[in-house]
């Protein structure tokens, strides 16, 4: 048996507990997953592709990968074939099996962020890897690694990683061979600063070579529970990849692909789940910065990256007894232990009962 970490939110039950006690019910900001309605076109599209009895492609529709190429160029300056998208079941998928399915496996390093989403840590194990967390990757010398992690906006922190360091990054992993994989499922909330994706020509050049963006449509589009992503780079890796899915039997459902492409055309609703986070987030920042917390990067993204100088656990306590659950920075690596990890992501008038309680 591959050796694996606890899950990390099971150790969060208790204070869950805690938190529920408050006679106004919990206030959950431990996890980033949406409450807002799904889009009604959307949930349109997925009623009227529902009669849906034979087998989908793994390799999508021409429709869905056109509308995720679309999507690219038009919000993010990305000119892709859209030969060269993949669907997937919720990047969180492909975060936790892209090792594996690169034949990636013992006696090899998986580079990721110091801070990061537990799951790349996984998918290293997963595939009998090493899972090496750094930030200083261009200080490795002449080491040779398969894979490259970065995300940009961070999760936990929020923090964007300039141009001109990833154009580092792709310059470094392209002298080694390393493949670098970008999970950029937070790449449309940008707060001060906007997001850029590896695939931009700023970044990697007129060449998407050895390069993978991963993207997602849970933050996006309210679509957590479609399991709806993407990925799109280079055309080499792209087939490599959907052959050994094809085998494997990695295939999005069928109506979902139709509710995922109409998704990925209309930006209207887009807009609108954008302008609620950023009211959520004008108001609950300013309520923790005032109740002793100081926030840190979270220039971009879903989550608030705090600190009170405490151990991360004490503060989630502190948090608990105010019937407010947050996650402790630790479960995003040993650099997080004074800091803890806030979501925006809920309804505005438990994000109001927050604040309240925060005063």
């Amino acid at each position: 048996m591959i050796g694996l970490p606890d899950f990390p939110w099971d150790r969060l039950t208790p204070l869950k507990e805690r938190a529920q006690e408050h006679p106004d019910g919990i206030v959950d900001l431990s996890v980033g997953t949406p409450v807002d309605p799904v889009p009604a076109v959307v949930r349109q599209a997925l009623a009227e592709a529902s009669d849906s009895p034979g087998y989908p492609l793994t390799y999508g529709t021409e429709r869905l990968r056109a509308a995720a190429a679309g999507w690219l160029r038009r919000r993010h300056g990305v000119a892709l074939d859209p030969a060269n998208v993949l669907p997937l079941i919720g990047s969180k998928e492909l975060v936790a099996w892209l090792p594996t399915l690169l034949g990636i496996g013992p006696g090899q390093r998986v580079i990721l962020p110091e801070l990061a989403y537990p799951t790349y840590d996984v998918g290293a194990r997963l595939a009998g890897a090493e899972p090496y967390a750094t930030d200083g990757l261009l200080a490795l010398g002449p080491e040779a690694v398969p894979l490259v992690w970065v995300n940009s906006p961070s999760n936990p922190t929020g923090r964007v990683l300039p141009v001109d360091h990833l154009r580092k990054i792709v310059a470094w992993a392209r002298e080694r061979g390393a493949i670098v994989a970008s999970d950029e499922c937070y790449i449309e909330l940008g707060w001060e600063e906007q997001p850029i994706s590896i695939l931009h020509p700023d970044v990697c050049g007129d060449s998407h070579e050895g390069l993978l963006a991963v993207h997602s449509l849970s933050k996006r589009s309210n679509l957590a529970g479609y399991r709806a992503g993407f990925m799109a780079g280079d055309p080499a890796l792209i087939q490599r990849l959907l052959e050994v899915r094809k085998h494997a039997g990695m295939i999005m459902p069928a109506p979902v692909q139709s509710a995922m492409a109409v998704a990925l055309d209309d930006d209207e609703h887009a807009e609108e789940q954008w302008a609620r986070y950023a009211a959520r987030r004008a108001v609950l920042r300013p309520a923790l910065e005032a109740a002793g917390w100081k926030i840190e990067h979270s220039t971009a993204g879903l989550y608030l990256w705090a600190s009170n100088g405490t151990d991360c656990w004490e503060q989630v306590r502190a948090l608990a007894d105010k019937g407010i659950l947050v996650a402790p920075g630790d479960f995003y690596g040993k650099a997080g232990e004074a800091h803890i990890r806030i979501a925006v992501t809920a309804s505005d008038e438990r994000i109001s009962a927050a604040v309240r309680r925060l005063q």
